[in-house]
């Protein structure tokens, strides 16, 4: 038995360190389960001292550490190579504290995204943090790739919706500010270095969130496209209209509406595949049919003026369900896929429609290349592709992302819009980072993990 693992059981307790066939029983991502996770040992520790104390004993040992959290990461964030010691964050999931007066809630960063918007709605409010993997996904994930989701266009990425931080560093050392105020020029933001860092700058252990009053409405509709730059008079429109109640607006490429609701798909459309763009909106209000009237008239205006060519309004809770099940259920386009390759980009907003169309005739040219699915949340820029192939070939997968990447350089886009860089884009980070950004990201990567532990190789 290694010195290192025979240190970490002397500290944690044998039930708290896994080996062997233990740690071959898990896996790295939620869609490999079939696949052995392959590393020196995980560590389940329970608190943020529990956390230092293997961070104090992996630098002691030079040993590479990899945080694992709800294993929902698309850029390889959470592979292993079977060197690593893995820190899994599963056993840190409570919610210590939810504080309805200063509109806070203090949890572990274990704990599932879908318990604490949950936990938010049984005190009346909301916690606007939302995307299609929240059953699985971890806060503590969340924060390390400054996630974004379905409603940023109004609430901001997670960064938006941290006050404070209890993070651990390479050597040990605990940084905790676990602050409930909004406002605090004292000095550098610290908190910010580590929401967005990917794990390579310490370990975040508990985080203060911020909460909002729960809307007391939430009205949606789809609504139906063959133009796109009617796509974007239709945001202004509805954004003015809605006076700032306008939450979501997700936009669906005919193909990708197509496949989310056929077999194997479990809903069916809500509207014909008739058009080539569907968007899917949201309006969170104060009152449910004041607010149901104000969008239907809107749509009605919006058909009058030419806007849009139909619409469909969702008139029951049920009716909710099954409009935003049809946009979260992104595994169904996964599954329509032999081998997956996944796109999260950010580009201005009017130049999506045409590039995204280049994107998808350019791929789908490719040899052994099934299909494209493009959709995202347009609102925010955000444009995300799930490209199907027939075979894992490191050639094939170049040729897609030299298709996709090298053109947001000019136009000032972003080769991940929030999922991050982890290890599948590094080789592209030049493309929306300047030398001296790099030059600056590695020199504070230096000044806080000298010894280079904390999930490496992500990033750089």
């Amino acid at each position: 038995m290694d010195d290192i693992v025979k240190a970490l059981i002397t500290v944690l307790g044998k039930h708290k360190v896994l080996l062997g066939t233990a740690v071959k029983e898990r896996y790295h991502h939620i869609w490999h389960t079939d696949t052995p996770l392959h590393a020196k040992a995980v560590v389940l520790p329970r608190t943020t001292e529990e956390v230092a104390a293997i961070l104090k004993i992996c630098h002691q040992y030079n040993q590479q550490v990899l945080v694992h959290g709800g294993l929902t990461n698309l850029v390889g964030g959470t592979e292993t190579n079977g060197e690593e010691l893995i820190i899994s964050m599963e056993k840190m999931n409570s919610i210590e504290e939810v504080d309805a007066k200063s509109r806070t809630m203090t949890v572990q960063a274990g704990v599932l995204l879908e318990n604490i918007q949950q936990a938010a709605k049984e005190q009346d409010l909301l916690f606007p943090l939302n995307f299609g993997a929240k059953g699985s996904a971890q806060i503590g994930g969340a924060i390390s790739t400054n996630a974004g989701g379905l409603r940023v266009f109004r609430f901001g990425m997670t960064r938006n919706l941290v006050l404070g931080i209890e993070a651990v560093l390479a050597d040990g050392t605990i940084i905790s500010s676990l602050k409930k105020i909004i406002k605090d020029n004292s000095g550098y933001d610290l908190k910010q270095l580590f929401i967005g860092s990917e794990g390579t700058l310490g370990i975040v252990t508990k985080a203060v969130l911020k909460l909002s009053e729960a809307p007391k409405s939430r009205n949606s509709a789809f609504v139906a496209f063959n133009d796109y730059d009617k796509v974007v008079d239709f945001l202004k429109f509805m954004d003015s209209g809605l006076a700032g109640t306008l939450s979501g607006f997700e936009l669906m490429w005919k193909s990708t509406y197509q496949a989310l609701t056929s077999p194997p798909a479990s809903v069916k459309p809500p509207m014909p595949y008739d058009y080539k763009y569907y968007v899917l909106l949201e309006s969170l209000g104060s009152d449910q049919e004041q607010d149901r009237e104000k969008l239907q008239g809107l749509l009605e205006q919006a058909l009058k003026e030419q806007l849009i060519l139909d619409a469909i309004l969702a008139h029951t809770t049920s009716d909710l369900e099954w409009f935003w099940t049809i946009r979260e259920d992104v595994h169904v386009l996964v599954a329509n896929c032999t081998h997956d390759q996944h796109f999260d980009i950010s580009l201005p907003i009017p130049m999506i429609g045409k590039l995204t169309n280049q994107f998808v005739t350019a791929i789908e040219q490719l040899p052994k290349v099934e299909i494209a699915y493009a959709f995202g949340h347009v609102a925010d820029g955000n444009l995300h592709l799930i490209v199907g192939k027939e075979v894992l070939e490191e050639s094939l997968t170049k040729k897609i992302n030299d298709i996709v990447y090298p053109p947001l350089q000019a136009i000032g886009g972003s080769v991940s819009a929030e999922h991050g860089i982890g290890l599948h884009k590094k080789p592209y980070l030049h493309i929306c980072r300047t030398p001296a950004e790099l030059q600056l990201m590695k020199t504070l990567k230096q000044a806080m993990d000298p010894k280079g532990i904390l999930n490496t190789g992500r990033i750089f």
